[in-house]
């Protein structure tokens, strides 16, 4: 094989697990590990700059993480259509995005009740982050080479060993790496998401269903192109049938979700306060 041959391709690992004492270290847990430490550091200036403590992104994982992971599941075993007795065996696999989503979603919304925050402020604080989680978390796939698309002679089409092949396609080697196509399309949409937030063009509260729009239409044409087995509608996948249920509520709730332009602007000056505020307890202390 020459050089140009080896690069024309993206090489899967060939393990997914770090032995470490007492248990081994899933490199597809360390990929969303990540993505939540990713995602707070997004969080945190972006709560300061609202007049919100910081540290309220790290206590929000205590309710929104637990609450992520257990909806990622049930998601995955009803669609799956999985004994409900299986739901908490995380350890043999199966998290559904959707899932974690709205079980994130009702997570956060508890904890800003919980909290007396404002709400519309904190979600659209969250957000961007949210998404930067699932960029980082997606390449958790790639360590267990799993959940990746049709056969393709592409540049960077993605290598698969035969033992994780799907059914009927043991005789080809690489694939679409859906994996990446995800993360890169979520990162654009992090990108997407900062912007129009610093321009302000929405209403508070708005940014999050621009994220669901812009995160389904991704998962459409992404979700089209795999070839895992799913449980399937009248022979659609079950993730593209929800995936135009979320794009549409998700247009319908943009409706009128401008801002107007006589709207008192963002406090520019709030992130000052809140460490102005900080300095003086330490003071205090």
């Amino acid at each position: 094989m020459t050089a140009m041959a080896a690069l024309a391709s993206i090489p899967s690992p060939s393990f997914n697990t770090i032995d470490i004492w007492p248990r081994p270290l899933t490199l597809y847990g360390l990929m969303i590990g990540l993505g939540i430490i990713a995602a707070t550091m997004l969080a945190r200036p972006r709560l300061a700059k609202r007049s919100i403590h910081p540290d309220t992104a790290i206590e929000m994982l205590m309710w929104l993480v637990p609450a992520g992971v257990v909806g990622a599941r049930l998601y995955h075993v009803i669609t799956d259509a999985k004994p409900l007795s299986q739901w908490h065996e995380i350890w043999n696999g199966g998290l559904g995005i959707p899932g974690a989503i709205a079980g994130g979603a009702i997570g956060a919304l508890l904890f800003i009740r919980n909290r007396k925050l404002p709400r519309a402020s904190t979600i659209d604080a969250i957000v961007p982050g949210v998404v930067l989680a699932q960029a980082v978390g997606r390449w958790g796939n790639w360590w267990n080479q799993e959940l990746y698309g049709r056969p393709t002679d592409l540049p960077w089409g993605l290598e698969i060993d035969e033992a994780h092949r799907v059914a009927g396609f043991e005789n080809v080697e690489t694939f679409h790496p859906t994996f990446l196509y995800e993360s890169l399309w979520n990162l654009g949409i992090v990108a997407a998401l900062l912007w129009i937030d610093r321009r302000g063009f929405l209403k508070p509260g708005k940014l999050v269903w621009v994220y669901t729009a812009l995160y389904a239409i991704g998962r459409l044409w992404i979700e089209a192109i795999r070839i895992d087995p799913a449980t399937e509608i009248l022979g659609v996948r079950v993730n593209l049938w929800m995936m135009g249920i979320i794009l549409a509520a998700s247009l319908f709730l943009l409706r009128n979700a401008r801002r107007d332009p006589n709207d008192a602007p963002d406090d520019e000056y709030a992130e000052d306060r809140v460490a102005e505020d900080r300095v003086a307890d330490d003071e205090e202390e």
